[in-house]
C-alpha cells in the first residue's frame, strides 16, 4: 500500500466518521421532542374536552356567545374560552400542573364558522386550542360545536 493510498483512506474514514458523529449529535438533542410533543397533545385534548362538555348557549341568558365570565372557574358555556390564554398548563379550578409550568395554552372560538350545510353567526362554534411546548413547537386541536 502506498502512502497517497493510506492518505486517502483516513480520509474516507474521517468524512464517515464526521457524517456518523453529526447523525448522533442531532438523535441525542432531539431525543427529548416526541415526549414534549405527546404532553402539549395531551394538555390540548383536556382543555378541548373541558370545553366541549360546556353548554352551547349561556345558562343564565340563553345567548350565544354573550360576554365572558370573569374567572375560568365561572365559564360555563363554550364561548367563554374565546381569548383565554395560560402560562403553564392548569386544572379547571385554575391550579397549576406541576412539571407543565413552561407550556402556553391559546384558545380561539370563532362563532362564525361553517361545518358542511352549517353555516351563520353563532350556527356553529369552532374551537382552537393551540399549546406551546417549551422549545416553541406550537401543537394545535380543533373542534367544532353545533347548537344543531
Amino acid at each position: 500500500m502506498s502512502l497517497i493510498e493510506l492518505v486517502v483512506a483516513i480520509v474516507v474514514v474521517a468524512i464517515c466518521l464526521t457524517g456518523a458523529f453529526a447523525l448522533v449529535d442531532t438523535t441525542t438533542r432531539r431525543s427529548a421532542d416526541p415526549m414534549l410533543e405527546r404532553q402539549a397533545t395531551s394538555i390540548a385534548e383536556a382543555y378541548l374536552e373541558e370545553i366541549l362538555q360546556q353548554s352551547y348557549v349561556d345558562p343564565d341568558d340563553g345567548e350565544v356567545c354573550p360576554a365572558a365570565e370573569a374567572d375560568r372557574t365561572l365559564f360555563d358555556n363554550v364561548c367563554d374560552y374565546s381569548g383565554l390564554v395560560e402560562a403553564g398548563a392548569r386544572s379547571q379550578q385554575g391550579e397549576a400542573v406541576a412539571g407543565l409550568e413552561s407550556y402556553r395554552v391559546e384558545v380561539a372560538i370563532d362563532p362564525k364558522a361553517s361545518l358542511g350545510d352549517l353555516s351563520g353567526e353563532s350556527v356553529v362554534l369552532r374551537i382552537d386550542v393551540t399549546v406551546t411546548d417549551p422549545i416553541g413547537r406550537p401543537v394545535r386541536l380543533s373542534a367544532y360545536r353545533t347548537n344543531a
